[in-house]
């Protein structure tokens, strides 16, 4: 008889950490792989997951997806300007990738099943869901099937001596990748409750941030970022440094009541220095190059587009649909955009691009190129059936 093996999207945290043992002890299976996927977590997380998953797995993978997560992911989220109810979705962004690298390891290693740490609350379960039922694979998600609590997770935890980085007057959950981080759980769930400067990592507060600000540059090539203060380097790179500036000035922070999926309103904390300025430059820069007719039926797909990624449909064809747009608008999204950073704010100090529809001559009011006589006839019909019923 052969071994029942199931594959398990691994993070090396609280919930991750007790499926393995509950998925032989409540669900039967012989063999539990481990699958950690790298998307620009801190490397001391990596190594953790790694380390925990060869301890307390069968056999264990782990995955360096960042390239891939930035070359198929973020830039199609920049592209799209991708911001859920006002912040730059990170989350969101990277668990079909991870899914996807996951259902790999499932056919390589023969699973019957794959597993996901998800409660039945929050949107994961259904970003996980999607990418595993498209491939016909049947899922255990012991969070929602059990109904578990943190606090039964812990002391679960602690029965079977595995460490997780989570005690129960801390109760934070942390999710991070290279684009954002969140932080929910705990006393967080309290919409009223101030959250302490120890959830922030990547940020500082505004208030003390450095008393000047700094002045930055970033080139954009087909609508993605190529060079930050007239250096070229990798999407990755690029990132990485931006999310150090940004941070040091305080600038990324969302506090807010969100809508899940599922209708529910959830409290979340979120940093994302990098992706708030970069977005920022990026739609600045599009109203440069873009004509207004494009920039108001691109404001419409870019919501939709946001709306479908927050959801983790990346195989909707609509998606699809809209990213074919989206790319065509970016072609000439190229130039470069000044900002300046201080206290928490980002501020655009000027942008320029080949591609502008702009032209000096023709708006100042010292040139003569236009005769402002021709507006005259444009002006005696504007407005006409609206004064028309006034008479």
């Amino acid at each position: 008889m052969s071994e029942k093996t199931v594959v398990l999207s691994f993070s090396g945290g609280l919930d991750t950490s007790i499926c393995v043992p509950l998925l032989k002890e409540r669900y039967g299976f012989d063999r539990v792989v481990t699958v950690a996927v790298d998307v620009g977590q801190p490397q001391e997380e990596v190594t953790m997951a790694t380390e925990k998953g060869r301890l307390i797995a069968d056999t264990h993978y782990t995955i360096d997806a960042t390239e891939k997560f930035v070359a198929n992911h973020i830039f199609p989220a920049i592209k799209a300007n991708g911001a859920y109810e006002g912040y730059p979705m990170g989350t969101a962004l990277a668990r079909p990738l991870i899914a996807e690298e996951t259902v790999a390891i499932a056919k390589k290693e023969g699973a019957i099943a794959i597993a996901h740490g998800c409660t039945g609350k929050g949107n994961d379960q259904l970003r996980f869901d999607f990418i595993f039922r498209m491939h016909g694979y049947e899922i255990i998600a012991p969070m929602r099937e059990m109904n578990l609590t943190r606090e039964w997770e812990i002391e679960y935890a602690e029965k079977h001596n595995i460490p997780v980085p989570v005690v129960k007057d801390k109760p934070w959950s942390v999710d991070e990748n290279i684009w954002s981080r969140s932080i929910e759980g705990g006393k967080l769930e309290d919409p009223a409750y101030h959250p302490p400067d120890e959830i922030f990592h990547w940020t500082i507060s505004p208030q003390d941030a450095p008393d000047t600000p700094e002045h930055i540059t970033i080139e954009f090539k087909e609508g993605v970022p190529v060079a930050l203060n007239g250096e070229e380097m990798d999407g990755v790179s690029l990132i990485i440094r931006l999310n150090e500036i940004a941070g040091r000035h305080g600038i990324g922070r969302n506090d807010m009541v969100e809508d899940r999926i599922l209708g529910l309103k959830a409290r979340e904390n979120y940093e994302h220095p990098a992706a708030t300025v970069i977005l920022t430059a990026h739609k600045d820069l599009e109203r440069l190059v873009l004509t207004r007719q494009e920039l108001a039926f691109k404001h419409g797909v870019d919501d939709k587009w946001s709306e479908l990624a927050y959801m983790g449909l990346v195989h909707e064809p609509l998606y699809h649909a809209l990213n074919a747009f989206i790319d065509t608008t970016q072609r000439r999204v190229n130039g470069s955009v000044d900002l300046r950073l201080f206290k928490g704010a980002v501020h655009i100090r000027g942008r320029s691009s080949p591609d502008a529809i702009y032209s000096d001559d023709l708006v100042s009011f010292d040139s003569t190129t236009l005769d402002q006589c021709h507006a005259i006839g444009y002006s005696v019909f504007f407005g006409l059936q609206a004064r028309m019923l006034k008479k």
